[in-house]
C-alpha cells in the first residue's frame, strides 16, 4: 500500500486581540508583521501586485529553528466573509522538502474571543520528510506576539 504524501495540519489559538484587525495584518500589512515580532520575521516584501490582492507574490524572510530562511507565497485565495487569506508557497526553503505547500489563516470573530485557526496543507517530496509541526509551533508564537502587539 502506498502512503499518501499529502497531508495537513491545523491548529487554533485564542487571542484577546481585535480578530478583524489580525485578519486585516495577513490581508493588507503582512509587511508589518517584522516590526511586531522582529525576533521571527526579518523582512516581508511585495513582488508582483499590491497588498491584499489575489495573485499577489510577497517574499518573508524569517527565522525558524535557529536558521535564516526564505519562502516566496502567491496570495491564492482572500475571503472577507470567513477572513480568510491563503497563501502558496512558490519559492523558498520549504520547497526542498515539499512538493506543495499551503498556509491559511482564518479568523473567526464570533463573540467575546478571537479564535484564529491555521491550516497547513502539503505535499511531501518523500516518506522521509516530517511533518512541519515546527513551522506551526513558529506561526502560533507569531500570532502570540501579533496578540501581545495588539493588546498594548
Amino acid at each position: 500500500m502506498a502512503v499518501s504524501l499529502k497531508c495537513k495540519l491545523e491548529r487554533q489559538v485564542e487571542i484577546k486581540s481585535d480578530g478583524d484587525v489580525f485578519h486585516e495584518l495577513f490581508r493588507y500589512k503582512p509587511h508589518h508583521i517584522s516590526t511586531i515580532s522582529p525576533a521571527n520575521i526579518h523582512g516581508v516584501d511585495l513582488h508582483e501586485g499590491d497588498w491584499g490582492n489575489v495573485g499577489s507574490i510577497i517574499t518573508w524572510n524569517y527565522t525558524h529553528d535557529g536558521k535564516k530562511k526564505s519562502a516566496k507565497d502567491i496570495v491564492e485565495a482572500v475571503d472577507e466573509e470567513t477572513k480568510t487569506v491563503t497563501f502558496k508557497v512558490i519559492e523558498g526553503d520549504l520547497m526542498e522538502l515539499y512538493k506543495d505547500f499551503k498556509g491559511t489563516v482564518h479568523v473567526d470573530t464570533k463573540g467575546e474571543s478571537n479564535l484564529v485557526t491555521w491550516t497547513f496543507e502539503y505535499e511531501k517530496l518523500n516518506a522521509d520528510v516530517e511533518d512541519p509541526n515546527t513551522l506551526m509551533d513558529f506561526i502560533i508564537n507569531v500570532t502570540k506576539d501579533i496578540e501581545t502587539h495588539h493588546l498594548k
